[in-house]
Order: structure tokens, then sequence, then C-alpha cells
């Protein structure tokens, strides 16, 4: 007869096995996504490893263009062959991270014990689009998600009080809008520590990275928050609309959203769905996001899942946990259906591009887009990015980040020699036109008309399309 010791070994080790099979499918079927904005802080990297700095433009001002600060330092001792050397290596930290932390969080379903009902929860991973997708997507998303899994998983132990917090921190430090979650978490680690060291070492593991990273912000560039609040300004009702339909659609929202069953879970699950729906609140305050799969809500989802086994392992409240959690595994199934199969093939296309648009911009001194993150993989040229997103004085014109007030007076007095303006996917019959507000006033501009002319456009095949405006033999370089 096994000791009670090494059977909860062994089912620990089942869970973690268990855990990583349930996020292996979508993690294979997705691993070709990724956004424009991931090589970004890869084209930092890709700065700092030559040795030019934490800048966008090698000879360009050092710019607060990452939103998780100092990001880059991480991928750049891989990014000696480029950003796309860094975007690899993100992608590959990312993917390795969530499967991990999905080995963990079964193993930490397997030790709650009580019915085995509450594997089914692993439901809300395997068919995860967003998990497997934002694992790949070569931003910090795929840490931040295991960060805030390892966090709440931990068994709640005084002496692990410490480590949470850390973990907690970290969580803010990557995703600064995630202060909230881990204040909410770390105050109840606080509360569990060992001693009152334990106690206030909790508390700063929590707090300093957030605090830190605004402090060095206020102290280079001179305002505490990232260069993206700026550059991309949102609302209230752009926050509801983005985060109202991702807990009905990400699963695990809608299946932890049982009110009156929290009154018989223990307390750290109770903990971890209400810091869930602060980290909501949060993101509705916030504006949203304007990324696909619901970028900002994927750190809080497997915790949910968590909270979720512990309903399912009992039968006082399971019956109304499987009823929820089959409506919640319906609403993934649909989004599998219905964006994972594009979101599948992101990253082919945009190499694709990026060979394509190669010699198109060699020699290119300086090319102006709203999409600095292909464009900076397709050249070395400096970048004017009429987003704002890496560009302080852009950043604080009017408008969000495709819809800035750059006229054409602002933008030749940067002087660049070759502009990328993405097409608008109708155009009315066969003319050129631009859905981003920016580009459809600057190609409208008669200064712009004189000044530049359509010398390229990308091939047909790819799902989004491009041209490129040159300037004319008569502009002055």
């Amino acid at each position: 007869m096994q000791a009670p010791a090494a059977k909860r070994a062994q089912t620990a080790r089942f869970g973690f096995v268990l855990g990583m099979l349930a996020a292996l499918p979508a993690l294979v079927y997705l691993r070709g996504f990724t956004v424009d904005d991931a090589l970004i802080p890869a084209r930092y990297a890709a700065n700092i490893a030559h040795g030019w700095g934490y800048r966008f433009n090698p000879r360009g001002p050092s710019t607060d263009g990452v939103t998780p600060l100092a990001f880059p330092y991480l991928l750049a001792p891989f990014a000696g062959e480029g950003p796309l050397a860094a975007l690899a290596a993100a992608r590959g930290l990312g993917a390795l991270a969530w499967l991990g932390a999905a080995g963990m969080l079964g193993a930490a379903i397997a030790r709650i014990g009580g019915s085995s009902g509450r594997y089914a929860a692993l439901l809300l991973v395997l068919f995860s689009a967003p998990l497997g997708a934002w694992a790949w997507g070569g931003l910090e998303t795929g840490l931040v998600v295991a960060l805030s899994t390892a966090a709440a998983v931990l068994p709640m132990q005084s002496a692990r009080a410490p480590l949470t917090g850390a973990l907690l921190g970290a969580c803010a430090w990557l995703r600064p809008e995630m202060i909230a979650y881990s204040v909410w978490l770390g105050a109840s680690r606080v509360r569990n520590a060992e001693s009152r060291r334990g106690q206030w070492l909790t508390a700063c593991l929590v707090a300093a990275p957030w605090v830190g990273a605004a402090t060095v912000r206020w102290f280079v560039w001179g305002h505490p928050a990232p260069l993206a609040v700026l550059a991309k300004p949102s609302d209230i009702a752009h926050g509801a609309v983005y985060a109202i339909p991702a807990i009905l659609f990400t699963g695990a929202p809608f299946a932890a959203l049982g009110p009156w069953a929290w009154a018989k879970a223990p307390g750290w699950p109770r903990t971890l769905v209400l810091g869930a729906f602060v980290h909501l609140a949060v993101i509705v305050l916030a504006g949203g996001d304007w990324m696909v799969l619901a970028r900002l809500v994927c750190p809080v989802l497997p915790p949910l899942a968590f909270a979720t086994a512990h309903l399912l392992s009992t039968p006082a409240t399971s019956r109304m946990a499987f009823i929820r959690l089959s409506i919640g595994c319906m609403a993934l199934l649909y989004v599998f259906a219905a964006r994972a199969p594009a979101a599948a093939h992101i990253l082919r296309d945009r190499l694709a591009l990026i060979d394509a648009a190669r010699p198109v911009l060699a020699g290119a001194d300086k090319v102006a887009t709203i999409d600095v993150g292909w464009v900076g993989c397709a050249t070395n040229s400096e970048i004017v990015d009429l987003a704002g997103a890496t560009d302080a004085d852009i950043a604080a014109l009017p408008g969000g980040h495709t819809s800035k007030a750059v006229s054409g007076v602002f933008l030749t007095a940067r002087r660049p020699d070759r502009l990328v303006f993405q097409l608008s996917p109708h155009p009315p019959g066969d003319k050129l036109a631009f859905a981003r507000v920016t580009e459809a006033r600057l190609f409208a501009d008669p200064l712009i008309a004189r000044t530049y002319e359509v010398t390229w456009r990308s091939p047909a095949l790819l799902p989004i399309q491009y041209v490129v405006l040159s300037a004319t033999p008569n502009t002055p370089p």
C-alpha cells in the first residue's frame, strides 16, 4: 500500500502531465500566430544586441516604446541576427512558459482532491484559442500568463508568500494594468505570511517592480505611464465593448461566475475569482485593447480555471458548475472555429510580406508608416512611427494610434523617402482606398500627392495589402 505522501506525489505528477496535454492541441495548432506589435520589442532587442542601446531607431533617441519596461533586454541575447531572431526567442519563451504553467495548473487541480470531475476544468485550457495563440504571440503575454498561473496555484503555505508576491510583482511589471489584480491577491498572501518580516517582504515584492518601472519612466522620459497610454488613448465605452465579450467568450470567467457557490468555497479560490473581476474592471477603465483574442484577459484565465476546479470537486457546487463550464466550453469552441484558422497563419503571411518588401525598401533613408513592427524588420532604415507607439512627438498629437493628426506639412518636415500604407480591404472599384484615418488623410493631402507616388503594391495573395509611396525624383532628399 502506498504511503499518503507518495500517493499525493503520484497524483500531482498525473495532474501535471494532464495539464500539459490539455494545453498542447491549441498550442500546436496556433503556433503560427503573432502580431505586428511583437516586432517592436524585437527591434529594440536587436539594437541593444548591436550596441546601439534601448531605442527603436539605431540613430534615433531612446524612446519608451515597449510597455513591459526592459523586456527587450531579456530578448537581446537572442537578437544578434536581427528582430526576427528576437521574435523567435520571445515566441519560444512564451510557449514553453505557458506549457510549464499548464502543467502546474493540472498538478494543482490534482491536489485539490474530491470528485474527479474537477479535472473537467482543464477543458477551459484545451479549447482556449486565446491561451494557445498568445503563448506564441511574441509579446510578454505568454510569460505573464505563466507567472499569474504559478502565483494562483502555489500551495497556501506561509513560507511561500514571498515567492507568490514576487510572481505577482513580475506580472504587474510586465503588464502595468495588472497592478490591481496583483495587489488584491498579494494582500491575501501578505496576511498568510509566517512573520511580520515575511509580510513586509511579500508586500514589497508585489509593489516594487511596478513602482520601479513607473519611477524609471518618470526620470528617463518624463512620464510614469508607458508611452502606449498616450499613443493609443481609449475610453470606458471601448473598454466595456472589449471586456464584456471576453467574459462570455473566453470560457473561464463565465464558468467561474457562481456567486452563491462561492459561499461554500475556500478563501483562496474566492480571492482568485474576485481578483479576476477586479482585473476586468481595470481593463474597462483602461479602455481595453486593439488586439485579437482577448490578450489582456488571458492572464486571469488559468487562475479562473483553477477556481472552477474547486467548484467541480464538491457535490454541493458541482452541478451548476458543470452547466456553466459547458456553456463556457461552447463559447470557446465557437471562438476556435471562427478565429483560430486565420490566426494560425499570421506569422507565415507576415514573413512573406517582409520578404516581398525588403527589395522595395532597400536603400531608403527614412520610412514612415503606422505598422512599424514588420516594416522595421524589412529595413534597417529610420522609421517615422505614424502611430506614435515609439515616437513621443507623434504620440502627443490628437487621435488614436490609427488616427493621429499627422498633416502633410508635419510629415514632409520629417523628410521620409518612403511611405508604407495599408490598403482598405474593401476599395471602391479599382481606386486605392485606406480604412485607417491617418493614411486616408495623408494620401488625400495635396502636399503628399505632389511629393510621393505609388511605386509598389504587396502580393495579391496576402490577406492584408500595402502600398509603398516613394518620393518623386524632384523631391529634395
